[in-house]
């Protein structure tokens, strides 16, 4: 778990301010009082977080330009939220599963508002046991650790909140016309660009904690998802041609989140249903939705105030879907 150290986030602080700038390990030494050895310790530690930090007997160090990594400094520069992103960040090189991770972290007490970041997973997962491609160093990979005050059957709405948060976020930064498909997806002209997979750990009538996984394709190129999904998924990038910078989504991510968050703990599901039906395409859709125990086939009368789908079929009769896959 990364946190603040003070004499590190001074250091970082000074190479930032001088970025392509030798420092002498002198100034930062005296600026800070500590001695030299302390310095070269803390530029070791961030190198080994992810800085590019070259080092000169006669100059010092320079911060040179780093690739474009999900560190927890850069996620908290010029965050403005309250919580999420300014409590506990556990970045990860790579990893099985970012929703693995913060279950673990969850179970051991971690805070509300503790976020995973990975720049890689091996083992990425979507609903009902499905992978999540995962192209390393190009995507959002995180989770987020919920602690509400809520009853288990209010839970799903949290899926519902996650896809505004996550859809306004895509829109206001790249201006791509990202839709939401009932119950867990982002989509561009019916290809996914982000997942959500919300997953609940319950002690009898209450929540104990509720976990908030995202992966949002950001720059990865068209070619690069594989055969079985190519047709399927994009990116920000495939979207647009353009790169664009991971932290600056994250971050807007975050800050939507914890407004819709707050809302959600006053109001459940209903303080936000109007503005996720805004940002869907699937009202007045003929869809089939695929069940354990079947099929259903209608046309999408409504999503009611608990998040459930509302079908009616084709004898008129009206159905509640409480989950499933949605085609349309």
């Amino acid at each position: 778990m990364i946190k603040s150290t003070g004499t590190r986030d001074n250091i970082l602080f000074y190479l930032k301010k001088n970025k392509g700038i030798w420092i002498s390990g002198e100034t930062l030494s005296s600026r800070l009082n500590i001695s030299r050895a302390a310095v070269n310790k803390h530029i070791k530690k961030l190198r080994q977080e992810g800085y590019t930090i070259e080092s000169s007997t006669k100059k010092g160090y320079l911060l040179k330009t780093f690739a474009d990594l999900l560190l927890a400094d850069e996620i908290r520069e010029g965050l403005d939220t309250g919580i999420f992103g300014k409590t506990d960040i556990l970045h990860l090189k790579e990893t099985d599963s970012t929703n693995v991770q913060a279950k673990i972290l969850a179970a051991e007490g971690g805070p509300e508002g503790t976020l995973v970041v990975a720049e890689n997973q091996h083992s990425g997962r979507g609903r009902k046991g499905r992978t999540w491609f995962s192209s390393p160093g190009l995507g959002i990979y995180s989770s987020l650790i919920l602690r509400p005050a809520i009853s288990p059957t209010e839970a799903p709405g949290i899926t519902l909140m996650t896809a505004v948060a996550a859809v306004e976020a895509i829109i206001a930064l790249t201006g791509i016309p990202a839709s939401i498909k009932w119950p867990n997806d982002i989509m561009v002209k019916n290809r996914k660009i982000a997942g959500i997979l919300t997953e609940i750990s319950t002690e009898m009538d209450s929540v104990d904690f509720i976990i908030v996984g995202i992966g949002i394709n950001v720059n990865t190129p068209a070619d690069a998802f594989p055969s079985d999904i190519k047709k399927i998924a994009t990116s920000v990038y495939a979207e647009t041609g353009k790169r664009f910078p991971r932290v600056k989504m994250l971050q807007t991510y975050l800050r939507n989140f914890e407004i819709h968050y707050e809302t959600f703990k006053k109001e459940g599901f209903p303080g936000i249903r109007e503005k996720w039906k805004s940002f869907t395409e699937i009202i007045g859709k003929k869809v089939t939705v695929r069940k354990v125990a079947g099929e259903i086939t209608g046309e999408v009368v409504d999503v009611d105030h608990e998040g459930v789908l509302i079908i009616q079929d084709g004898n008129g009769e009206v159905h509640r879907i409480f989950s499933g896959d949605l085609l349309l």
